[in-house]
């Protein structure tokens, strides 16, 4: 359902007694729950509202969704389904003397037997302490608390209102959700879109999952004086594409760059490839993307193929010596060549577990017979003592335990049988054996 946009009741007519006309995002605002588009993973009958409304009992509800899925109007429609008041609030607008005011009126209208739904739209943007004041006021039933967010509210929201409150998650709306509003959208205005079967794709393509957008994108091109229906390049000439919904800080971009990273890991060129582009479509600072691109080569690579992280740091410098668009090319390259390299992440895992174990052992000192003794007090005290110089060992290889005394051996470093990890396989192994053989000598 297209989240059609909540702006408060309609302004009263001028004193001429000519209403202004009202945006078609208004008058398609569904007048009951049964008239939502989409969103059946929580309003159908088994769903968590559904089943809320059917039993009687409506608890605090979160609603997390990118913009135009209809956070707004379901929470309207909520307070309608149950007799609450309905009050509407933005975080960005809103402060605590606001917040005073809201609380006050709901006490007031409580005590006269009329409970209060206060919608939050964009309540991640309230602060810490802000979101306390909602707590005392949701448990003693003065409130019931709606908040929408477009960002994840486990990074948000603070864990106690979050303990109180259900986060139902909304969708982008699909395709077959976009061409219904626009079905009703048609039946509202009496006429057809002037546009041919592709430019009718385009334009749901536009709205990129956001019902609201879509509305208004409907609205201009019903207002579009045309006699033949327009094809995709007429509608792409007078419409400019939707930007898509990226915040560089936000969930978004976390999301983008999480499915990036995971498609190089699990060896998927076109997909890395798709990710990347769709974060530089999206305005992403290719330079951020080059430091993750080489990352990857470090992580999730490692000693499988030396050569991924030098070509890393290639792209990256020869994306700095020739800019943008062309140095995106040399990313793009090294991408492909990390996606489809050997993959280890045997050096990360045994540097996490070696920073585990130094954690763990706090302040041992090395052994003595490593430690210099550049006076003869450090020698007195055994410093230097018993070290066998390794270029002086059989095979070049002395053997020697080189962990604290207090400490048994570690062994952190595990090759993988994977690419160059194979070579260092053996190496591992080899030396394994020589360290027996030397401790039974």
């Amino acid at each position: 359902m297209a989240d059609l946009f909540d702006t408060g009741d309609p302004a009263p007519a001028p004193a001429s007694g000519k209403a202004a006309p009202r945006p078609l995002a208004d008058r398609l605002r569904p007048q009951a729950l049964s008239e939502v588009i989409g969103q059946q993973q929580v309003l159908g009958p088994d769903a968590p509202l559904g089943v809320m409304l059917a039993s009687g009992s409506l608890g605090s509800i979160v609603f997390w969704g990118p913009p135009g899925v209809g956070k707004t109007t379901i929470a309207r429609l909520l307070a309608d389904a149950t007799d609450l008041h309905f009050v509407q609030i933005s975080a960005i607008f809103s402060g605590v003397p606001e917040l005073r005011k809201v609380f006050e009126a709901a006490r007031m209208r409580r005590a006269n037997g009329q409970g209060t739904l206060l919608f939050v739209d964009e309540i991640h943007r309230f602060n810490k302490a802000q979101q306390d004041s909602f707590l005392p006021h949701m448990e003693d039933g003065t409130i019931l608390l709606v908040g929408a967010t477009t960002e994840n509210p486990s990074f948000e929201l603070n864990a106690a209102v979050l303990s109180r409150a259900q986060v139902l998650v909304l969708e982008r709306l699909s395709e077959a959700d976009l061409e219904r509003l626009v079905q009703r959208a048609e039946q509202e205005l009496d006429r057809p879109l002037p546009l041919d079967e592709g430019a009718r794709a385009a334009l749901l393509e536009m709205a990129d999952g956001d019902g609201r957008a879509l509305l208004n994108l409907v609205e201009q091109v019903m207002s579009w004086r045309v006699t033949d229906p327009l094809d995709t390049a007429a509608l792409r000439t007078r419409l400019m594409k939707r930007a898509a919904q990226y915040d560089k800080s936000g969930d978004g971009h976390y999301n983008l760059i999480s499915a990036l990273h995971k498609s190089v890991r699990g060896s998927d060129p076109d997909a890395a490839l798709y990710w990347f582009a769709r974060m530089l479509e999206a305005g992403e600072d290719p330079r951020f993307l080059a430091r993750r691109i080489t990352r990857m080569a470090v992580e999730d690579i490692g000693l499988a193929d030396p050569q991924a992280q030098t070509h890393c740091l290639d792209a990256w410098n020869t994306f700095e010596r020739l800019g943008s668009p062309e140095g995106e090319l040399a990313l793009a390259q090294a991408l492909v060549y990390i996606a489809l390299a050997p993959k280890s992440n045997a050096v990360y895992v045994a540097y996490k577990a070696a920073r585990a174990a130094a954690k763990k052992t706090g302040s041992l000192r090395p052994p003595k017979h490593i430690l210099n003794a550049p006076t003869r007090l450090m020698k007195d005290q055994g410093y230097g003592a018993g070290y066998a110089y390794d270029h002086d060992a059989e095979d070049g290889f002395s053997g020697q335990d080189y962990f604290p005394e207090e400490m048994r051996r570690e062994a952190f470093y595990d090759p993988v049988d994977r690419g160059f990890e194979r070579d260092m396989r053996k190496r591992v192994d080899y030396f394994a054996r020589l360290r027996a053989q030397r401790q039974k000598t």
